[in-house]
């Protein structure tokens, strides 16, 4: 069974130059919802002025439906970052993490030894308030600015926010770097290092058109949690390049034709998908919507 986390109304968003109205947000979700989406990362507590997308996060929360069974995830890059969070009645905390100095420089202004110190102390804090905590480790598979990023600092990172409190990692390819036989190697290491009891997540971009190619990589090689992105919105603000994240209807066609259940119903996601394209008034980069399922 695939868990998708949907990383749409997040990731999808934030680099959209046109702003999507609240109540936008809020019907998108819940249409997700009926489509048997579960695991949803809705907001992001950054710094409106740098990400004005996402200055609503507290007034979406409020107005989203509240399902036992449905989780909904919220990005935090800082301390300031879970300040709000724990203001709020979010599921998760998604912090999130570069492994690359540069990157991170120009993301958080800041080393990533630096973002580890600081980030270990907010999961410690957000474990101990009950809530989830998960850890986003940005560049895992190249840097646009640095080029390869070693292994070792990754699973140091990883090592790091697990020993800290995160029960779950996710490894993401910020700006579509990474290859199929990378993925599948990084992921070999990662499960060596911390057993595959352990939750790992794969998180890609198709900058480079082989999204879907990594997540097929990454699924055999044993994991089966992975973020899309409804209709292949996606992009970073940081990241030169950067296009959209895996498209979620085209990655559920891709394992309901190899008979692989990911529990959501593909026919709704399509005629989300058609109704996201209408509502930011441009194509976007989903290739299921344009071609239909056969």
């Amino acid at each position: 069974m695939i868990e998708i986390c949907e990383v749409g109304p997040r990731d999808g968003l934030q680099n959209e130059c046109k702003l999507i109205p609240t109540d936008i947000k809020a019907e998108l979700i819940t249409r997700l919802i009926d489509a048997g989406i579960r695991n949803i990362e809705a907001v992001s507590f950054v710094n409106p002025r740098v990400v004005p997308q996402m200055a609503d996060a507290e007034e979406l929360l409020k107005v989203l439906p509240r399902y036992k069974n449905v989780r909904y995830g919220g990005l935090v890059l800082s301390r300031s970052g879970l300040e709000r969070a724990l203001k709020t009645d979010i599921d998760f905390l998604h912090v999130v993490t570069t492994t690359s100095d540069s990157f991170n420089q120009k993301n958080a202004k800041r080393t990533v030894d630096q973002a580890v110190e600081e980030l270990s102390k907010v999961i410690a804090e957000g474990t101990e308030t009950g809530k989830g905590v998960a850890g986003v480790l940005g560049t895992a598979f190249g840097c646009p600015f640095e080029g390869e990023v070693p292994l070792t600092r990754v699973l140091s990172v990883a090592e790091k926010f697990i020993a800290a409190g995160c029960t779950e990692i996710t490894l993401a390819d910020t700006t579509g770097m990474a290859n199929p036989i990378q993925v599948q190697t990084v992921v070999a290491a990662f499960y060596k290092q911390f057993g595959k009891e352990f939750s790992l997540g794969l998180h890609f971009h198709n900058t480079r058109g082989l999204g879907l190619a990594n997540t097929l990589a990454g699924y055999q090689a044993g994991v089966t949690r992975f973020d899309s992105s409804i209709a292949g919105l996606g992009g970073c603000p940081f990241a030169p390049k950067a296009v959209g994240n895996v498209c979620t209807e085209d990655m559920v066609n891709m394992f309901r034709g190899m008979g692989v259940e990911t529990g959501a119903n593909l026919n709704q996601l399509l005629e989300t998908a058609k109704w996201m394209e209408e509502n930011m008034d441009r194509p976007l980069d989903g290739m299921l919507m344009k071609a239909g399922i056969a």
